[in-house]
């Protein structure tokens, strides 16, 4: 029996989508094993989000030839799609399969290998279905890819390729397969999750009330959306008692107008104040109301890019101001610039100096744990709910709240996939 290794660098999308060519590969006859155990075959999905990233990713590839000099070594991902000529050129290398190529990698590997391929729907798709099943309490399901947005720093258009979707249908025949393994919980991904539907003439919300009614799945969590495809239909419904959790990751990249503006985003600082303004109208506990004074607050995770190009002091104050006296989000999630070769930033002579860009990512990582140290404790006596995990270290398991909270409690295996009523 070959045996074949995985090895995944990058978001939740290229882990839900190494899970899905694991299941491919394990239908078809190979056996997986830890990468050390020098296996006959090896996949690497890559990113390409930063250089950083895929310096990180030539390096595994290169390791990986160390480790089994004779094993085949297959590469898909961002990277792949960027650099597919500078990857072939890495020694050891077989296959590189790029964003249109995905539906393609187990059948084109075995074929590669000389072995004969099981269909399986996925290869019917002009979008690789996708989700995870590594976990046993947690899945993460893929409904959407690509991006029209091309903001000027970002190579996603160019890795992914345009938006597009996996019909609502399909979807939830994949949830449904989920829930039969005994997962409680899906986080919704996609590269721009919000823009659901672009080419199947579907709605997100369509999508979201369809998955709520998928017997099984507990919790649901949507993973990454624009703030300008937020609407006030999706954020009511969300409100009037479903299985969606009151947890939002949403990407601001600059609280500066100016360069808002100027690297392309689709919204300004009003607008995503506004829309976060909303959600909190809706789903926050009111003092004096039912409930009120035990319902748990939202969590906000914020996405920020420190030092884009032309991010002055004063710009960056604007950001961190923004965050701190506005937003006040639960979480920030702190990037630095990375210069892309192809993107309009990339040619802008007004680069910021990494050491500026280093300071200005402690200062927001500082800012972060104060402003989660305030969520927490404001949250503290209210009631929740946390879906424990498999995960046992010095004697303790972990798990999340509703609203993102991580709890701890000694390691109990019969508590493993459950949800317990806690108080925060």
């Amino acid at each position: 029996m070959m045996r074949i290794a995985f090895l995944t660098l990058g978001c939740k999308l290229n882990y839900a989508e190494t899970s899905t060519y694991e299941r491919g590969f394990v239908r078809n006859g190979l056996e997986v094993v830890p990468w050390e155990d020098k296996a006959d075959v090896y996949l690497i999905n890559t990113c390409s989000v930063t250089e950083r990233a895929e310096k990180k990713c030539r390096n595994i590839i290169r390791k990986m030839h160390r480790t089994a000099p004779a094993a085949c070594l297959v590469v898909t991902g961002c990277y792949a799609e960027l650099r597919k000529e500078e990857l072939l050129d890495i020694e050891g290398v077989s296959l590189v399969f790029g964003a249109k190529d995905k539906v393609r990698v187990v059948a084109a590997t075995l074929e590669f290998l000389g072995m004969e391929f099981k269909q399986e729907a996925a290869v019917r798709q002009k979008v690789l279905e996708a989700y995870s099943s590594e976990e046993r309490t947690r899945s993460f399901l893929k409904v959407q890819d690509g991006c029209n947005n091309f903001c000027a720093y970002c190579t996603v258009p160019f890795a992914r390729g345009l938006s597009r979707s996996i019909p609502v249908a399909d979807v939830i025949k994949q949830a449904e397969q989920i829930a039969s393994t005994g997962i409680k919980e899906i986080v919704i991904t996609g590269v721009n999750t919000g823009d659901f539907g672009r080419t199947t003439g579907e709605s997100f919300l369509d999508l979201i009330k369809r998955l709520n009614d998928v017997e099984g799945i507990e919790r649901y969590r949507i993973s990454s959306i624009e703030p300008n495809l937020i609407t006030e239909g999706i954020v009511d419904w969300i409100a009037s008692g479903t299985k969606f959790q009151p947890h939002f990751h949403i990407p601001l990249q600059t609280g500066s107008d100016a360069l808002l503006k100027r690297v392309g985003r689709k919204y300004t600082t009003e607008l995503f104040a506004e829309r976060i303004g909303y959600i909190r109208e809706r789903m926050d506990p009111v003092p004096g109301t039912p409930g009120g004074n035990l319902k748990p607050f939202v969590f906000f995770g914020i996405d920020v890019i420190a030092g884009l190009p032309g991010e002055t002091e004063e710009l960056f104050g604007e950001t961190y101001s923004f965050l701190e006296e506005r937003i006040k989000p639960a979480f920030i999630h702190v990037f630095p610039y990375s210069r892309r070769p192809g993107t309009v930033a990339a040619s802008w002579k007004d680069q910021v100096k990494d050491s500026v860009k280093t300071e200005r990512v402690a200062r927001l990582e500082t800012l972060c744990a104060g402003l989660n140290s305030d969520f927490i404790a404001k949250n503290r006596g209210r009631q929740s709910q946390v879906l424990w995990e498999s995960d046992c270290k010095d004697g303790m398991m972990g798990g999340f709240t509703g609203n993102y909270i991580r709890k701890e409690r000694p390691y109990d295996p019969a508590r493993v996939n459950t949800i317990e009523d806690i108080i925060i």
